[in-house]
């Protein structure tokens, strides 16, 4: 099995350590919560304090993304100092459980926002000074959020649980919103009553005459399974008295089906003719099949380099762009480099990494593969394996068996109830701290 491939989606929060997206573009976080001259104290959670200066940090950085660019400024402060205030509870609570974060957690962390960023580690650093923040600072607030994410996994992980009766009603509603209607399965009888290439008129005139016969035979209420046996002149001579198996009707020639319609089960159809000759079909049996979930499958490939202590991960970010720069520019074939570099148990099948559905990868992976056109190769991505470089080769929308649609039935549902669980937590977490609203200075 691939190194990376995640069978069951991580159940931790969904973009919990996105630490990029903390510090904005210029890998700058708030600044420390001690008063700063010209600054004062707006809040105090359990007797630590929160600064104007730290809520107007995080205010422009909301004002910087999508959701808060149709929000004025008052209402971004407000929600600002909400968010501080459920941060800095969820810290208290992370430090009384006795959570502590290691350095090397802390070191990947920070390796992660410059990959994110698509700097190197020592370019981070030289951004963040411009901007007035310490790499202590920076480390120090790195700890706090991995340490509030933490505690978040701790607290909410054994509350969720997903059972089969919400699997079953999951898929039941997911099916309806898709429109799915549940296939038809047949089984028919067939007598065939061949025409060679090279039959005159009169020829097949008389070997419709004799289809005609054995039809008449059929519905007149002689046996079909006798008849297909000294008739049918298919490759099996009529064994099984002709029949051809329960399948789902699309598996069965446009022919047949429209040809047995409007025929109860038992019944013989009239005559038909295709280019191997005449064939009479029997209903043997037909049932609604079971509707299957639909999904967006991919197929991609990738390339799979893991950092060492000789080769740091900021080298083997760089090396990836150059190999994705000659990919792109034609110079270098996708699958030969993977099958030479990728340390990924796909490298022997070029990086292929077949079809998949949704939630087989981690997260990190899947988001940015799910980003990606067909043909396009991505920039290296940072992940919990090593870094990557990713090309989506093909996309499609198709069943999955009934396993699989129940384990993506059953990530979805754990997913929602997370997030659900997480409101549920921060709001009781809030509940219980002790919160001091000041007035700004006169």
């Amino acid at each position: 099995m691939n190194d990376l491939l995640y069978r069951l989606r991580c159940a931790g929060m969904a973009g919990a350590l996105g630490l990029a997206s903390l510090f904005g573009s210029s890998g700058v976080g708030a600044q420390t919560s001690i008063p700063r001259p010209a600054d004062f104290i707006v809040a105090v959670v359990n007797s630590e304090p929160i600064t104007n200066q730290e809520v107007q940090a995080l205010r422009k950085r909301m004002a910087s993304s999508a959701a808060g660019r149709n929000s004025s400024a008052t209402d971004l402060s407000r929600q600002a100092l909400e968010q501080l205030i459920n941060e800095k509870a969820q810290l208290q609570q992370a430090r009384d459980n006795g959570i502590k974060i290691e350095e090397e957690a802390i070191d990947q962390a920070e390796m992660n926002v410059a990959a994110n960023s698509q700097v190197t580690r020592e370019q981070l650093r030289q951004n963040l000074a411009k901007d007035g923040l310490t790499v202590k600072a920076f480390r120090d607030q790195l700890r706090d959020q991995l340490m509030i994410t933490r505690v978040r996994e701790r607290e909410i992980e054994g509350r969720v649980r997903v059972n089969d009766r919400e699997i079953d009603q999951y898929l039941q509603e997911q099916i309806q919103a898709q429109g799915g209607q549940a296939p038809i399965e047949l089984n028919l009888g067939m007598i065939l009553i061949a025409v060679p290439e090279t039959s005159t008129e009169a020829q097949i005139k008389a070997l419709q005459d004799r289809a005609e016969d054995v039809a008449r035979r059929a519905r007149s209420g002689e046996n079909f399974a006798e008849l297909a046996k000294n008739f049918s002149q298919t490759t099996d001579k009529g064994a099984n008295g002709g029949a051809m198996g329960l399948r789902p009707a699309e598996r069965y020639p446009d022919l047949f089906v429209n040809a047995t319609r409007n025929l109860r089960v038992g019944a013989t159809s009239t005559v038909i003719r295709s280019g191997a000759g005449f064939h009479i079909l029997k209903v043997i049996e037909r049932k609604q099949g079971q509707a299957t979930l639909m999904v967006t499958q991919t197929r991609a490939r990738h390339i799979l380099l893991r950092p060492t202590a000789q080769i740091p991960q900021e080298q083997v970010i760089a090396r990836l762009k150059e190999i994705r720069q000659s990919i792109v520019s034609g110079k270098a074939d996708f699958a030969t480099v993977a099958r030479q570099l990728s340390q990924d148990g796909s490298a022997a099948q070029g990086g292929d990494l077949g079809w998949t559905n949704p939630g087989m990868f981690v997260p990190e992976f899947e988001q940015v593969m799910n980003g990606l056109r067909p043909g396009q190769v991505g920039e290296p991505l940072v992940s919990r394996f090593g870094v990557h470089l990713i090309e989506v080769t093909d996309r499609r929308n198709a069943p999955v068996s009934e396993q699989d649609q129940r384990t993506i039935a059953r990530s979805a549902l754990r997913e929602k109830k997370l997030e659900d669980a997480y409101t549920s937590w921060v709001d009781d977490v809030r509940s219980r701290a002790y919160v001091e609203m000041r007035e700004p200075p006169q």
